[in-house]
């Protein structure tokens, strides 16, 4: 039939039609997927009789779907479009160069460049030169004083290479990201009939006229109209912001839009309109376009909106959130370019705290840099002015200008090594590069701070199915005709009855997309496709020698009269078939327990049905259904129910009624095998300190067989397992509130959670991560396929979805997807996680010493010899050094499963630990003593000339050369050292697994000699000889030798040492500041300390007075919260500069904290070390100035997410108080003069 109306409905057509030859147009379509409800019917009936007509006009056939030749979809693609939506274009290179100029540090030096530039090619007369004062003597040669300009060159040329490196960088991850983005794109697939057979194609590859199945789970990838569906319930918040879901039918709304979430049923679709021209596509469009047009500000305004919209819903997820994605405005695809455009947006806990500190370094380096420029400028004017006593004369002006633009020159390079810009280059390196290796062990990361964030997870809550077992079901028990096979039966023992009826419910009653296939190589296990529950069912069939596809052939999907399909709530899942005689028969299946309830018939051994009362059931759980359980097997009952012809069509729409009075037929044991790697993988992550739990919808005799195959549970455990039931009852008051102090003491011994809805393993997961029990914030990782684990997923620090088995709602709600579904690969998460981590500190470790020694040089330098000893070009390669080439060599560092050996870091862990500081302070006191000798006692020990005091345009000494190249080859051997960061001896372990280490430290090392030997003017060096060379080298090796000497250095001994680097953590930025954040983009935390400044400082004294009225209030009853620092006051006004030290120490036993990785670390009460302080001793005044009251400020109105330190720490405070030898209270304003001096 459909072929004549094909042909009629072709020749009908051609005269009218204006798109080649299909009956409408893309206008039509367009307009058409506009309207909803019944204007849509409607107007299909109008212009196309119904959908089977809009089928022919768009050649297509309902049952077959298209023909699948090349040609026609081309052609379609032409007329009708791709469906892809075409991303924001990426930055070019030179907007990247451009960015990566307006670093103000390299502004200041480009402006001192071009000034030093301009000086030198002026030429004062020669006769004057001698009543300049004694500096600028030292008449040059011509040649020399030709050369001036060099020095201003050379900056810029070095200036150029950081540019360029930088801007490369961010180009690379830019490309990085989209190759990312679209690898997610292209493992999304989507099942459309294609000539007769259900195929799998890339969402890009959907064309207008193609059948799309769809099913739970699924998301839109196109506009398209039901033609036919079961119980097929749409969540479209997406587009419309109602989060009511939509029922779908062809009678009432048969509209299906892209972006939208299928949360029931199932149903096919046409496709009437793909890419721009869907919903998704028009909304893009529409932004697209306004962005072009309106200036960037609009655009920015939008994106604050969206974040403030977002902000609004995902406050309470704390720290997560920061990097969840807009919650699709416009659906997913949507979703997916926004990321592609805005990968700037991710902000991390990791990169919080190192803006943080990079801020704090850099405004040390500031306050250096102004300090070197001062005394530089007032040391050579008391010189010259009133020491030669000599007047300012004006052809000498140029002369002094030169000497004050080399000063500033001076200061810049100082302040240009002191900022440390290679740390976010080095996240990004380290964040891309395991992001890249990740992929090989199967991990695709969507947001690149889920990575990190894994390093500290303490909790995994793990689905069974798929994750901890292989999703390989196979029916290896049943129940039937009264007798319990412990092996599948065969089919001659079976009454031909019941054998008939069980295989029709069997091949009708599972969703016709789920099918057994031929193994792909000789030998293999049979392919399952679709629900893998159900395949154990059709495989079961099989195995009774009968074939479920000739009854599927014989009746077609759209036979069925009716379908309720499975969902969380039902637990089941029935067809109803129309019988001949008028009457209907319904099969059911679903979980043993919850059927057997709605039982109350059985079929017995000769195929008659007799009655099963409760005490029958009773006996059939405890003599069937628990055993099976307990061996692991999942049971699955399988049941119908007959509605006789005579008593009429019964309400289909009343549930409770249609699902009662079944009758039995039989009850299958399905076996999902745990996978082999399983038990290894949970036994690594106990050791590395994190807790699985298993979150199952299985019975719970099942689930705990299978926790203790995994090693969740141990035999002789006092842990619980619990049903969700039992959960729910425990966790609620009596008003059935959910209360955290209830959930509080179920979560740390909980193991396993059996019967589980989404809704609890979102409550468990909420639980865990709102608790306040534990000293430290837990970090709680989730894995979850089902839609409706979306919650869950989105709540966790971070989301696995399975990336076989996840839906797209899963997957789209995910941190990361498990390209194998398998539990092994979290495991190598969590070390990439920690690995980064620790990457960083490595880099931290280097850089800070480098900085504190050059810093150091310069300054003392400038300050004694009125000369930097370091040139501000070899600064530079100095600040290449160990910036961009260190943050490559040591975020490239390869995981060792040593990193699964030690516990968690907290969150709030510093990132310099004490025994890196330890090492930081004791290589820069090495270097330090070396190179002062070597400036001031080295021309005595080469016998060389001295290069101090020489004057302005003076060739470079042999002195000077020598000194840069041993300070350069100590900061390579010293990177050597950097590779480890727990203080341990062999430095060079593993270290020809890092291949990019070995060639950037060789490298390195080739530049440094042709530098000195033929960089000449530009980097003020002279060629050395071989022993300079071999001496040189030698005291660089010396740091590694010292850093043996260091590592023996027990850090318990040395108490002063601070650790540096604490994160801000969202709940310590106190509220009236977070909505001031609201409107920025995110909370970046180096913005926040700069651009709050001003307003903090006002609103920070009326702050304070108030502050010190509570404080006196508090003072008055002794409060437990005395004394110590509460996280808030971290970020209160003057964030940097003056934060007392708390000791806590003096007035209590040292607290262990979960998260110290070295024994001996402060808790993280300390403030950090790194940050200039403030030092002057403020008399105790009743109203204490702005500066003193830090200390006052903290025990105010203690703050719920303590992460208990508070609490845990007063108890020992109170008592230990007096007897600690301290006559001072913590809190009094004495023992505060006491902290902050």
């Amino acid at each position: 039939m459909a072929n004549n109306s094909y042909s009629g409905v072709k020749n009908s057509m051609l005269e009218a039609n204006h798109d080649g030859e299909f009956g409408c147009s893309l206008k039509e379509l367009r307009s058409l997927m506009e309207l909803r409800g019944a204007e849509a019917i409607s107007k299909i009936g109008e212009s196309y009789e119904d959908t089977q007509g809009l089928c022919n006009r768009l050649k297509t056939s309902p049952v077959d779907g298209l023909s699948g030749q090349p040609a026609d979809i081309e052609k379609r693609k032409t007329v009708f479009g791709q469906n892809f939506i075409p991303p924001k274009k990426p930055k070019t290179f030179l907007q990247l160069v451009w960015e990566a100029l307006q670093d103000v540090t390299l502004i200041i030096l480009e402006v001192a460049a071009i000034v030093s530039l301009g000086l030198s090619f002026y030429k004062p007369p020669d006769a004057e030169r001698e009543h300049c004062g004694r500096a600028a003597g030292g008449v040059e040669d011509e040649n020399e004083s030709e050369a001036g300009w060099i020095e201003g060159a050379a900056i810029l040329l070095s200036v150029i290479c950081v540019v360029l490196v930088t801007a490369f960088n961010d180009w690379s991850k830019e490309k990085q990201f989209r190759g990312l983005q679209s690898r997610i794109e292209q493992e999304q697939k989507f099942t459309v009939v294609r000539g007769g057979q259900v195929i799998q194609i890339p969402v890009a590859e959907i064309v207008v006229g193609d059948i799309a199945q769809i099913k739970y789970g699924d998301l839109l990838p196109a506009d398209g109209v039901l033609i036919q569906g079961n119980d097929l319930k749409i969540d479209e918040s997406s587009l419309t912001g109602e989060s009511d879901h939509v029922k779908k039918t062809q009678e009432k709304d048969p509209m299906l839009l892209s972006g939208t979430h299928v949360m029931e049923g199932s149903g096919k679709m046409v496709v009437t309109a793909v890419g721009v021209n869907s919903q998704t596509g028009i909304i893009f469009t529409l932004l697209g376009s306004a962005e072009e047009e309106d200036d960037e500000e609009d655009e920015k305004k939008k994106e604050k909106e969206e974040k403030k919209k977002q902000r609004k819903t995902k406050a309470q997820d704390g720290a997560a959130m920061e990097m969840q994605p807009l919650n699709s405005d416009e659906g997913a695809d949507a979703e997916e370019k926004k990321k592609a455009n805005l990968p700037k947006k991710e902000k991390s806990v990791l990169q919080g705290k190192l803006t943080k500190l990079a801020v704090q370094i850099g405004k040390a380096g500031l306050v250096m840099s102004a300090i070197t420029v001062i005394i530089l400028v007032v040391l050579f004017v008391v010189d010259t002015f009133w020491i030669q006593n000599l007047p300012w004369v004006k052809d000498c002006t140029p002369i002094y200008i030169q000497f004050f633009v080399k000063f500033f020159i001076i200061g810049v390079t100082v302040l240009v090594v002191a900022v440390p810009e290679g740390l976010p280059l080095a996240v990004t390196i380290s964040l891309a590069y395991s992001v890249k290796k990740m992929m090989k062990d199967n991990n695709l990361v969507r947001h690149l701070d889920a990575c990190e964030t894994m390093g500290n997870a303490t909790a995994i809550c793990s689905d069974k199915t798929g994750t901890l077992t292989m999703n390989r079901m196979t029916v290896v028990q049943a129940y039937l005709a009264e007798k319990h096979y412990k092996k599948v039966p065969e089919p001659e023992n079976i009454p031909s009855s019941i054998l008939d009826i069980l295989i029709l419910g069997i091949a009708v009653n599972c969703a016709y997309t789920t099918k057994i296939m031929p193994p792909e190589k000789e030998g293999g296990l049979p392919r399952q496709v679709g629900n893998k529950t159900e395949c154990a069912l059709l495989g079961f069939s099989n195995d009774l020698k009968r074939d479920y596809q000739a009854i599927r052939t014989e009746i077609p999907e759209e036979k069925l009269y009716k379908v309720y399909t499975f969902n969380s709530v039902r637990k089941s899942m029935s067809s109803v078939l129309k019988m001949a005689d008028g009457s209907y028969r319904m099969f059911s299946k679903g979980a043993s327990e919850i059927l057997l309830k709605k039982c109350y018939k059985i079929l017995t051994a000769n195929g008659e049905s007799k009655v099963f009362r409760p005490r029958d059931r009773d006996d059939m759980v405890k003599k069937v259904i628990e055993p099976m359980a307990s061996e692991g097997l999942r049971t699955i009952c399988l049941a119908y129910r007959d509605f006789p012809a005579s008593e009429g069509e019964p309400d289909w729409d009343n549930e409770n009624d249609i699902l009662t009075g079944l009758t039995c037929i039989c009850v299958v044991g399905i076996e999902d095998p745990v996978r082999p790697e399983v038990p290894d993988a949970i036994r690594k992550c106990q050791r590395a300190g994190i807790t699985v739990r298993m979150v199952t919808g299985d019975n719970i005799n099942t689930a705990r067989a299978i926790a203790t195959k995994c090693g969740i549970l141990q035999p002789g455990d006092d842990f619980l397992c619990l049903e969700g039931k039992e959960f729910n009852r425990r966790i609620r008051n009596e008003k059935g509130e959910i209360e955290q102090e209830r959930i509080d003491k179920i979560w740390p011994k909980l193991r396993v959670l059996a019967r589980s809805s989404p809704t609890d393993k979102h409550t468990l997961v909420k639980g865990i991560i709102d608790s306040t029990v534990i000293e430290q914030r837990q970090v709680v990782a989730v894995t979850g396929d089902g839609t409706n684990d979306g919650p869950a997923l989105k709540k966790a620090d971070v989301g696995f979805a399975m990336g076989i088995a996840g839906t797209d709602v899963a997957k789209e709600a995910s941190d990361i997807i498990l390209t194998d579904d398998n539990f092994s690969s979290i495991v190598k998460a969590v070390m990439w996680g920690r690995n980064v981590y620790d990457s960083i500190s490595k880099f931290l470790q280097f850089q800070l010493t480098v900085n504190v020694v050059a810093v150091i040089v310069a300054f003392t330098g400038a300050c004694i010899t009125q000369d930097s000893p370091l040139k501000a070009v070899q600064m530079l390669w100095v600040n290449l050094i160990m910036d961009t080439f260190a943050s490559l060599a040591l975020a490239t560092e390869p995981p060792t499963e040593a990193l699964l050996l030690r516990k968690p870091y907290g969150r709030n862990k510093p990132l310099i630990s004490r025994t890196m500081m330890k090492n930081i302070l004791g290589q820069g006191v090495f270097q330090l003593v070396i190179i002062f000798t070597l400036l001031f006692a080295g021309e005595k020990m080469f016998d060389i000339d001295s290069g101090r005091n020489a004057p302005l345009h003076a060739p470079p000494s042999e002195h000077y050369t020598i000194v840069f190249n041993t300070f350069v080859l100590m900061q390579l051997f010293n990177e050597i050292n950097a590779r480890k960061i727990h203080g341990e001896r062999n430095v060079f372990e593993g270290i020809f697994n890092n291949i990019i280490f070995c060639s950037i430290v060789f490298g390195t090392f080739v530049i440094q000699i042709v530098i000195v030997q033929f960089g000449g003017k530009p980097f003020s060096c002279v060629a050395l000889t071989i022993d300079q060379w071999l001496w040189c080298t030698f005291l660089g090796f010396g740091s590694l030798l010292w850093g043996q000497v260091i590592s023996s250095i027990p850090t318990s001994r040395l108490k002063f040492l601070k650790t540096a680097g604490h994160g801000t953590q969202k709940e310590e930025i106190p509220d009236e500041e977070l909505e001031e954040l609201e409107d920025m983009d995110e909370i970046d935390h180096a913005e926040r300390e700069l651009r709050r400044g001003q307003i903090l400082w006002f609103r920070g004294l009326n702050r304070i007075q108030t502050q010190i009225r509570v404080v006196n209030a508090f003072r008055s009853s002794i409060s437990l919260y005395e004394g110590l620092e509460k996280p808030e006051s971290r970020t209160s006004i003057h964030n940097f500069m003056t934060h007392p030290e708390f000791r806590i120490e003096d007035s209590e036993p040292h607290i262990p904290l979960i998260d110290d990785t070295d024994a001996e670390d402060d808790a993280p009460t300390k403030r950090n070390s790194a940050s200039p302080r403030n030092t002057t001793p403020t008399p105790p005044s009743p109203t204490p100035t702005p500066t003193s009251t830090a200390a006052p400020t903290t025990p105010v109105s203690p703050s719920p997410n303590q992460n208990n330190n508070a609490v845990e720490s007063s108890n020992h405070l109170l008592p230990e108080g007096p007897k600690s030898g301290t006559p001072l209270a913590p809190g009094s304003p004495l023992h505060s003069l006491e902290t902050s001096l």
